[in-house]
């Protein structure tokens, strides 16, 4: 348990709740019916604090030999990701709760700076809506930030209390607002701000960004609740508007004069010469050129809400492709599995070790993929959630695509080996399913520290052998770590080994281990490829 937030802290907070709204992405999604039902607030505060997250990732990952980032300039770090990614209503409230409270946490980050952080958030997010709704984000903001104000002295009572209070303001919000009521549903934005502060209290707790992230017992959509986009009922605009605008303090009132004449759910947040503008109007090209009068607007987005929901409605039925082809996207690291993946047909997105790619560039690659029909390789399984997220935004733009949860490289070419682009696409992806899950997997790894594992205690320097995500086996070399896990995965049947080498991989390694299989099960036949990834030595397959 932490004492004392620091920069540190904030970084776990960003990656937890990322992976706590990437797990309930879709079921704050389904909850969206205000202020307008359009089945995306879960994705799009998923986007926000992708962009936090990684704007504070570049704090640390881009210091060199210099100092470490401190406590204010992680949390400001974090505000200003969340401005400049936000998306929706609620990304932009939320992302002006998150400056609210940047702005108290660069006093300090004890108990009492966290309940003022707290405090301070609330007070932004209602100063950033021009009509403020009561049963919405915003009530679940000010409900936690009261009761951490009357929380005992320690830095974790005060972020449970919050979480806690969220929790409950949460299952009370269809009192408040009634078509909450009429839909069976609790608030979309203040679902996802109980998943941001139950980040903040495990974050507190000293709990790592590793493995699943449990949802804490948030309240989830009411059960029979299904992701649908509606178009607007009869006097709600047609468009979403949504702009960054470089401004002086002093245009704002204009601007907010102006764009609540336009239209409804304004939302304006920012500071220091930065803003995020949101509104909904019937007149798209009047709320930009307010933004013009006040400043410099960019990266300007207007959605129709219709057409969304035209789209959506016709995702599974679009008849004949305007484009005919259809591309498997296969995302790999190690130049050995990206040839192998592109021997085999598919489109390769190669990412870095240890850098996961974002929604954003996933959605870029599937563009440039330029087809009608995609399927989609993760091969890793912390990708699904910011994979959902793409998969979401290239259905609106008339992309049918399928997400193959691979979790590792070896599934993704045991489904690679059964595509066949002529059969029609529904077969093809359940052909390609069928055999990345029949196919068990496997990898060896060097511990980097002490740590409790399903295997034991290991230590720095141990080799574990993974199978199917768990450690099973604890060891001192490759090649007798790599021994007992293809005994166990061999044990329950098995006709088809397949060994990729990583980066580094001692000679022989690969050769000893087959001729170790061919001694139990000389009927085995195995395959050897050098793939070359740095995250793992040896990853095994076993069909």
């Amino acid at each position: 348990m932490l004492h004392t937030l620091d920069a540190p802290a904030v970084r776990s907070w960003c990656q937890l709740a990322l992976r706590a709204l990437g797990q309930a992405r879709e079921e704050i999604d389904a909850l969206n019916v205000y202020p307008v039902p359009d089945g995306d607030t879960g994705t799009n505060l998923y986007l926000t604090v992708e962009s936090a997250a990684a704007e504070v990732e570049g704090r640390f990952g881009g210091q060199g030999p210099g100092p470490a980032p401190g406590l204010a300039e992680a949390a400001r770090a974090m505000a200003r990701g969340a401005l400049v990614g936000a998306r929706g209503n609620s990304g932009v409230i939320l992302a002006q709760w998150l400056r609210g409270a940047a702005e108290k946490l660069a006093d300090g980050g004890g108990a009492d700076q966290l309940r003022a952080a707290l405090q301070r958030a609330s007070d932004a997010a209602y100063q950033a809506v021009a009509e403020p709704v009561e049963g919405t984000l915003l009530t679940v903001a000010r409900i936690a930030a009261r009761e951490a104000g009357r929380a005992g002295d320690g830095l974790g009572q005060v972020a449970e209390a919050a979480h806690r209070a969220a929790r409950d303001a949460l299952r009370h919000t269809p009192e408040q607002l009634a078509v909450l009521a009429e839909n069976g549903v609790v608030d979309a934005g203040g679902r996802g701000l109980v998943a941001v502060l139950g980040a903040l209290a495990d974050a507190v707790a000293g709990h790592q960004p590793m493995g699943p992230v449990a949802l804490r017992g948030d309240v989830l959509p009411a059960e029979g609740c299904e992701l649908h986009v509606r178009p607007p009922g009869p006097g709600h605009p047609a468009f979403e508007v949504i702009y960054l605008l470089d401004a002086p303090d002093e245009a704002l009132p204009a601007l907010r004069t102006r764009l609540g004449a336009l239209g409804d759910s304004l939302v304006v947040g920012g500071g220091d010469g930065l803003w995020n503008v949101h509104v909904h109007v019937d007149d798209a090209g009047a709320a930009v050129e307010a933004g013009v009068e006040a400043g410099r607007p960019h990266q300007i987005r207007i959605t129709h809400f219709a057409e969304a929901a035209a789209r959506s409605g016709a995702a599974d039925d679009r008849g004949e492709p305007e484009r005919p082809a259809r591309a498997v996207l296969s995302v790999v690291s190690g130049e050995g599995l990206a040839e192998l993946c592109e021997q085999a047909g598919a489109v390769v997105l190669h990412t870095g070790a240890g850098r996961p790619p974002a929604s954003a560039e996933l959605t870029a690659a599937v563009r440039r993929a330029a087809a009608r029909e995609v399927v989609l390789l993760l091969n890793d399984p912390e990708l699904r959630a910011a994979a959902g997220a793409a998969a979401d935004q290239l259905r609106e733009e008339g992309v049918r695509i399928a997400v193959l949860p691979t979790r590792s490289p070896v599934q993704g070419l045991a489904a690679l080996a059964v595509h066949e682009a002529g059969r029609r696409f529904d077969e093809d992806v359940v052909a390609m399913t069928s055999a990345a899950g029949a196919t068990r997997y496997a990898e060896l790894a060097v511990a980097e520290g002490e740590s409790w594992t399903m295997a034991g205690v290991c230590q720095a320097g141990d080799v574990l052998g993974l199978i199917d995500g768990d450690v099973a086996v604890i060891g001192a070399g490759l090649a007798e770590v790599g021994e007992s896990v293809l005994d166990r995965m061999l044990g329950g049947g098995g006709e088809l080994v397949t060994l990729i080498l990583g980066e580094g991989a001692p000679e022989g390694l690969a050769e000893g281990l087959v001729a170790h299989a061919r001694q139990s099960r000389p009927e085995v036949d195995a395959v050897v490829f050098h793939g070359g990834q740095e995250s793992a030595p040896l990853l095994i397959g076993v069909e």
